[in-house]
């Protein structure tokens, strides 16, 4: 009973339809104005919906970064990078935390004023729903009371390499020649408050600190040339008391050890050690280096970092929610524009630089496909007329990719643009089993209307049963949570919105497509028969 119940409602549809198509295919302005409106309101969801490269899931991992203030002690750096490690664990939703005192995580650099947390959250199962980003907020208040550095939380980038963080990353590079390192701290801390403002930005920081305290070490080259002193000398012996020197290796209980010849502490205690210091002259003289060297008291940076061949400042941030990476990169821009003074400029790093230099290569690729779809199709047909019925269709596809994206607060990502590429072959093949069958009909001698009703007519079955079935399996991927949710959000929204508008307004529209353009062959061909009738005569 359920099989006829079903059989005969479905009969009942396919007769409406064949009604709605004796109406609407033999008038081509309806399918044309049809046509053009999906694809206007495609390119207007176009620049609607927001777009993203790689969207940043929820990987189970946060990390801190602990900036103290310049000139702090490594013990310092411990009791903040502790304090954190206490507040995340207390925590529910953490499962450990691992810490590291002494090293800057954004930077790969290494002082006593940095320091990073590793925290590792539990599973999904056991963090009863709560995100990356919602944990994030909480230790942010956990830790609002630890005033002795600066705490950033982050987690890790989409893709593992290319960059630190997640969010975006850029170099303030310092073009103006002068090498001033304070001047470009200020910039970059000044651009980075400017970003902050932005609506669509968020946590912009700079780990750029030029405030060091520092000993400059000067050797008067003039003196040091008089008691015959070779510089190298000087800076060789500076490096094997005060740092350390490879000497050699020796081998005991079956493992080989390096010898590094080094200092005692208590005679590299104090700056005023290194006047105390004797290197050998060109005659094997041993020479005091108070002689020809002096110490004063200087302020710069830890690490001095070069982008691009310039002195660079690199910065950090995250979109506001509710916007994209890609309009994130479009305020930069603009900030950029009217706030970064004269002789500097800002380059991306990461998978922003990825993504900034993409442009359009997803539209290049669209359309390569789309070529080669069309010439497949025109070798079938042996028509390069025909297959234009199976293109022309796909842009109501793209439009309800769009739609549901724009519907659901997705955005238009590589996700997104792997789903449309997709709903190409996905949607192409619903065209060409009407056009297909309205050929063959067409051959027999049916006219092109009869043949585009009956192709669409005895196709409606099969294309309703595999494009619903497609979408029914896709609703998994668009409830999707836990880890990879969004990724598998987006594809499979693109997917289903993509395969619903195209299925239910494809049928309708394709038909009166190979109606028009079916016409327009036969007009080629008989000119073409005509023309060689001709020759034959002459």
């Amino acid at each position: 009973r359920f099989i006829d119940s079903f059989n005969n409602k479905y009969n009942q549809l396919a007769e409406r339809y064949r009604k709605l198509l004796v109406v609407i295919v033999s008038r081509r302005v309806v399918t044309v104005v049809a046509l053009l409106g999906f694809c206007v309101a495609t390119f207007g969801l176009g620049k609607i919906v927001p777009s993203g490269f790689i969207p940043n899931e929820d990987q189970g991992t946060i990390y801190a970064s602990i900036t103290t203030p310049s000139g702090a002690t490594l013990e310092r750096s411990e009791d903040v990078v502790d304090a954190i490690q206490k507040a995340a664990l207390e925590n529910q939703n953490v499962a450990s935390v691992s810490t590291l005192a002494g090293y800057n995580f954004l930077t790969d650099g290494t002082g006593a004023s940095y320091g990073m947390n590793l925290i590792s959250l539990k599973s999904w199962k056991e963090r009863s729903g709560l995100t990356d980003q919602n944990i994030i907020s909480e230790l942010k208040e956990k830790t609002r009371h630890i005033k002795d550095a600066k705490i950033e939380f982050f987690t890790p980038p989409p893709v593992p390499g290319y960059g630190n963080s997640s969010g975006f990353e850029l170099r303030i590079l310092d073009k103006t020649g002068k090498s001033d390192l304070k001047k470009l701290e200020t910039v970059a801390t000044d651009f980075a408050n400017e970003l902050n403002k932005n609506e669509a930005i968020k946590n912009t920081f700079s780990s750029f600190d030029a405030s060091f305290p520092q000993f400059m070490v000067n050797i008067d080259n003039a003196k040091a040339a008089q008691k015959g002193v070779n510089i190298n000398e000087v800076l060789g012996t500076l490096q094997t008391y005060l740092g350390s020197d490879y000497a050699t290796n020796f081998i005991r209980f079956n493992q080989m050890y390096k010898v590094m010849v080094q200092s005692s502490p208590e005679f590299r205690a104090k700056p005023e050690d290194i006047l105390k210091l004797y290197t050998k002259n060109s005659e094997g003289e041993m020479v005091a280096m108070s002689s020809f060297l002096t110490i004063e008291k200087v302020y710069g940076p830890e690490q001095i970092t070069r982008y691009n061949m310039y002195p660079a400042a690199m910065l950090n941030g995250e979109p506001k929610e509710g916007y994209s990476s890609g309009q994130a990169i479009d305020a930069i821009k603009k900030v950029a524009e009217e706030k970064l003074p004269k002789g500097y400029g800002f380059d991306w790093g990461g998978s922003s630089r990825e993504q900034a230099n993409a442009g359009n290569e997803a539209v290049y690729i669209f359309l390569i496909c789309l070529l080669f779809i069309y010439l497949l199709l025109s070798a079938q047909y042996e028509s390069f007329v025909l297959p234009l019925a199976v293109i022309l269709s796909l842009p109501i596809g793209v439009f309800g990719a769009f739609f549901l994206l724009a519907v659901l607060g997705l955005e238009n990502n590589i996700y997104a643009q792997v789903a449309m590429i997709m709903l190409i072959g996905l949607l192409g093949k619903n065209a060409v089993l009407i056009i297909e069958f309205a050929v063959l009909k067409n051959k027999e001698g049916l006219s092109p209307l009869a043949a585009a009703l009956e192709g669409a007519v005895a196709r409606l079955r099969p294309i309703l049963m595999t494009s619903f079935a497609f979408i029914a399996g896709l609703i998994p991927l668009m409830i999707a949570s836990g880890a990879g949710a969004i990724g598998n959000r987006t594809i499979g929204t693109a997917a289903a919105g993509g395969m619903l508008i195209g299925t239910v307004f494809g049928v309708i529209i394709v038909p009166g497509l190979y109606f028009i353009l079916a016409k327009l062959a036969q007009k080629f061909t008989k000119a073409e028969e005509i023309k060689n009738t001709s020759i034959q005569e002459i």
